[in-house]
């Protein structure tokens, strides 16, 4: 787990939507997919449902609310 990880899930969950979490992060939609897929199989847990638009799943709302304090935390941290 990385802090684009992080990032990359936090646009996904606002976006609702791999081509557009893509777009909007610089990167292909096959690339943000291999990483949220990843991060799945490193947390032990599915993240997402696949259909669109997305949904996430108790565990996505879980660590998105995770995430989003990582985000902060580094921010501040980088400020400080």
């Amino acid at each position: 787990m990385n802090l684009a990880s992080f990032a990359y899930f936090i646009v996904l969950a606002q976006e609702r939507n791999f081509t557009r979490a893509a777009q909007q992060l610089h990167i292909t939609q096959q690339s943000l997919s291999s990483q949220i897929s990843l991060l799945e199989k490193e947390l032990g847990a599915t993240l997402i449902v696949r259909h669109v638009p997305l949904e996430l799943t108790y565990a996505g709302k879980v660590f998105l609310r995770h995430a989003k304090t990582v985000q902060h935390a580094v921010e501040n941290m980088r400020r400080e």
